[in-house]
């Protein structure tokens, strides 16, 4: 559901780009709004969330789309944690549409899906380490590859066929839409800004994405 939000960007903590093809990390506290939105379009934002306190406690797929009965993300989805725990609620939203199945790139998908010499690609798996592994929060210093669980695609499009197949799709987004949330606890965002260069998810042409957090509403 296309909604629309009040909060403006001159208000916003916390301000920042993160590059095509890169990650970002961030904490978000409980009752903040973060917002990611789409600068130039169709960019597949590859995200996990975390319990900034316990990093076991992890952003849940299977939770997610069994709690709310649908695979796609909107405004009123509540994002729930491998505790069964809400973690986020989408609050305003101007693409209409984010992806729960997709996955995340990585050098093994990018050899099965396309070419052997695509295994040496940049991925969102890569990101996703290379974050971890520079992270300076306590509880995250030690978590490895083996924490990487399934991720939300906001702006991609991932059309699920009646057979249940997936298809990578053009991107439904523009420049200019975002995805806006509120923080039910404290968590800690990981982001790949998807450096794909395969599938249309981002026109063959990564670009970046702003975020942005304001304290409570």
């Amino acid at each position: 559901m296309m909604t629309t939000s009040n909060l403006s960007p001159e208000d916003a903590v916390l301000d920042e780009v993160c590059p095509a093809g890169e990650p970002w990390m961030g904490v978000i506290s409980k009752g903040q709004v973060f917002r990611i939105l789409d600068l130039e379009g169709n960019q597949a934002v590859d995200t996990l969330f975390y319990n900034a306190n316990d990093p076991e406690e992890r952003y849940s797929a299977v939770d997610t789309i069994q709690r709310q009965g649908r695979l796609y993300l909107t405004t009123g989805s509540v994002l729930y944690s491998s505790e069964g725990n809400p973690m986020l609620t989408i609050i305003a939203d101007t693409c209409g549409r984010h992806d729960t199945v997709g996955g995340a790139c990585a050098a093994e998908s990018n050899t099965v899906r396309y070419a052997l010499d695509k295994r040496y690609m940049h991925s969102c798996r890569d990101n996703f380490m290379h974050a971890l592994a520079n992270c300076d929060c306590a509880h995250h210093r030690n978590m490895t590859k083996r924490d990487i669980a399934a991720n939300i695609n906001f702006f991609m499009n991932v059309p699920v066929g009646l057979d249940g197949s997936l298809s990578f799709a053009d991107g439904i987004s523009a420049a200019g839409k975002y995805v806006e949330m509120i923080a039910e606890m404290d968590v800690v965002v990981l982001v790949s800004n998807c450096p794909q260069l395969n599938n249309p998810c981002n026109a063959y042409n990564p670009t970046p994405v702003r975020m942005l957090v304001w304290d409570s509403l």
